[in-house]
C-alpha cells in the first residue's frame, strides 16, 4: 500500500514546492506564464517523444485501446453536452472542461502508478498515444481557432502540423511502430530534456495554486464539480463496464483499464489553459480535486478487481 502512495508523494512534493516558491515570488510575477511556455513548447515535446518512442508497439494498439478510448470519449461529450447545450459556456471553455474530465494524467502519474499497482510501466502507453494524435490535435485546433479568431482551413492544418507536442508525439510513434533503434547520441540528450519535463510543470501548477482557492472562482464551481465527479466516478465504472460485458476482457486487464480511466485529470489540460488563456480555473481546480480524490478510488478499484 505505501508503495501505491510513492507516485502521489513525488507529485505532491513538486507542488509543494512550486506553491512555495509562488509565496515567495521567487521567479517573478511572470513566472507561471515563462514555465507555461517552457513546458508547452520546448519540454513536453521531448517528453512524448521518448515516451512513445520506447513503448512497446504491441502495446500501443492492444485492446487497451478502444476501452480507453471508449470511456473517454463518452465522458467528454457529456461534459460537452452539458456545458454546451445546459449552461451556454462559450466553445473555448466547453473545450477545456471537457478535457478535465476526460483526458488522464496517464504519464507523470500513470506511468509510476501503473508500475506499483499493475507491475509494468507500459500499460499507460496507449491512453498516451490515444491522447496526444486524437484528443490533441482536436482540442489544439479548436483552441487555436477560437483564439485567433480566423478559421482558414490551411491555417489550422498547417497550425496543427507544427505544434510541437504533436510533432514530437508523432515521431515518438512513428520510431515506436517502425521498430527503429536510436543511438544514445540521440536518445540521451532528449531524454534529459524529457526528464525536466514533469517536475516544471508541476512547479508551475504549484506557483499557480498561490493565491487562489478551490472552487473559489464564481461561476465555475458546477463546470469543475461536472467534471470532477465525471472524471474520478463516471470514467472508472463505464471503463469496467465496457471492458467486462463488451469486450471480455481478463481480469487482469479489466484492472488495467479502470486503474487507467481512474486516474486524475492531467496537467497538460492545465498547460492548455495557460498557453490559450482560456478556462484555467476550471482546469486548475479539476486537477486538485481529482488528485486528491483519486487516491482513495484507485485504491478501492484495486481491492475490488486485483
Amino acid at each position: 500500500m505505501l508503495e501505491t502512495l510513492t507516485g502521489f508523494a513525488v507529485v505532491g512534493l513538486a507542488i509543494a514546492v512550486g506553491y512555495i516558491i509562488g509565496r515567495m515570488d521567487l521567479l517573478g510575477p511572470h513566472a507561471r506564464h515563462v514555465l507555461g511556455r517552457l513546458t508547452f513548447f520546448v519540454l513536453s515535446p521531448f517528453l512524448l517523444f521518448t515516451v512513445l518512442a520506447q513503448a512497446d508497439a504491441r502495446v500501443l494498439f492492444s485492446s487497451l485501446l478502444p476501452v480507453s478510448a471508449i470511456a473517454a470519449i463518452a465522458v467528454i461529450a457529456a461534459y460537452a453536452l452539458v456545458a454546451k447545450l445546459v449552461w451556454k459556456r462559450d466553445v473555448g471553455e466547453t473545450v477545456i472542461g471537457a478535457l478535465s474530465a476526460g483526458q488522464v494524467n496517464s504519464n507523470n502519474i500513470g506511468i509510476p502508478l501503473s508500475l506499483y499497482l499493475l507491475g509494468s510501466a507500459a500499460y499507460p502507453a496507449p491512453v498516451i498515444l490515444m491522447q496526444l494524435l486524437v484528443f490533441t490535435p482536436i482540442s489544439l485546433t479548436i483552441l487555436d481557432t477560437v483564439t485567433s479568431g480566423r478559421t482558414s482551413v490551411w491555417r489550422t492544418f498547417v497550425r496543427t502540423a507544427t505544434n510541437p507536442i504533436i510533432l514530437g508525439s508523432a515521431l515518438g510513434t512513428l520510431v515506436s511502430v517502425l521498430g527503429v533503434e536510436l543511438p544514445p547520441i540521440v536518445m540521451e540528450p532528449a531524454t534529459l530534456l524529457a526528464n525536466a519535463c514533469v517536475p516544471v510543470l508541476l512547479i508551475s501548477y504549484g506557483i499557480s495554486l498561490f493565491g487562489q482557492r478551490v472552487l473559489g472562482t464564481s461561476g465555475h464551481r458546477r463546470d469543475v464539480l461536472l467534471a470532477s465527479t465525471l472524471k474520478l466516478l463516471v470514467m472508472p465504472v463505464l471503463a469496467w463496464v465496457v471492458a467486462e460485458f463488451v469486450f471480455g476482457l481478463s481480469a487482469h486487464e479489466v484492472l488495467i483499464v479502470v486503474v487507467l480511466a481512474a486516474l486524475p485529470t492531467a496537467q497538460n489540460v492545465f498547460n492548455y489553459s495557460q498557453r490559450y488563456d482560456i478556462g484555467e480555473s476550471i482546469s486548475r481546480d479539476t486537477v486538485f480535486i481529482t488528485t486528491i480524490g483519486c487516491i482513495p478510488v484507485l485504491l478501492t478499484a484495486t481491492l475490488i478487481l486485483g
